[in-house]
């Protein structure tokens, strides 16, 4: 699990296709001080795995659902990535609950300054929009941002100065492909109400006409 607090903005050092998978190797020195064998990182917001981690960074496999699924197919070396290691029990949840499984890939519109911060609008992939919840929370690249406008598949987002400082979203230009993860309760609770929507189950209208 992870939070969409970005550590580090760490830089690719390699990366090899093997057929349909591939590895990659990162420079980190922050977020793999304490890292071992392993540990998960996630990656621009996708999970990977540690396979061998040293004081400058570490190296993961990237299955070919990984490089189908999300961005990490489209990195070159040098490009610079957000980086978060797992949660641990113990640490402060400042952001929301991330697991790092990426459910498509959406395409920045614009990244427009309004007053000290900006907004960042998003075209998503056809079907996410469902799970967006007004105000709620989601992930993109990794960054926990919240969610301030949803027109159709258009996000829109509320970006701070110190998350645009802080992460690879200064970078972003209309046509920036960016990884994208729902929020966790809402992903759960849709799934629930789709596969329960049959006689006798509960149904989002329901819920609606209870008050919830």
């Amino acid at each position: 699990m992870f939070t969409g607090l970005i550590r580090e903005i760490g830089r690719v050092a390699e990366l090899q296709r093997r057929g349909r998978e591939g590895f990659i190797s990162v420079t980190c020195p922050d977020v793999v001080a304490d890292a071992v064998h392993g540990d998960s990182i996630a990656v621009d917001g996708a999970c990977l795995t540690v396979e061998s981690a040293s004081k400058d960074g570490f190296s993961a496999f990237m299955s070919a659902e990984t490089l189908d699924r999300t961005t990490l197919g489209d990195l070159r070396a040098g490009a610079a990535v957000n980086l978060e290691p797992a949660l641990r029990l113990s640490d402060r949840l400042g952001g929301h609950l991330v697991q790092g499984h990426v459910e498509g890939v959406g395409v920045v519109e614009s990244l427009s300054p309004v007053g000290d911060g900006w907004v960042l609008a998003v075209e998503l992939p056809k079907g996410l929009e469902e799970g967006i919840i007004p105000k709620g929370s989601i992930a993109l690249a990794g960054v926990s941002l919240t969610v301030s406008a949803l027109s159709g598949h258009r996000l829109e987002v509320a970006v701070i100065p110190s998350t645009l400082d802080g992460t690879t979203l200064r970078s972003w230009r209309p046509g920036t492909r960016v990884n994208v993860e729902l929020d966790l309760l809402g992903r759960y609770v849709l799934t629930y109400l789709k596969r329960r929507g049959t006689p006798g189950g509960l149904t989002l209208e329901q819920l609606i006409d209870k008050g919830f």
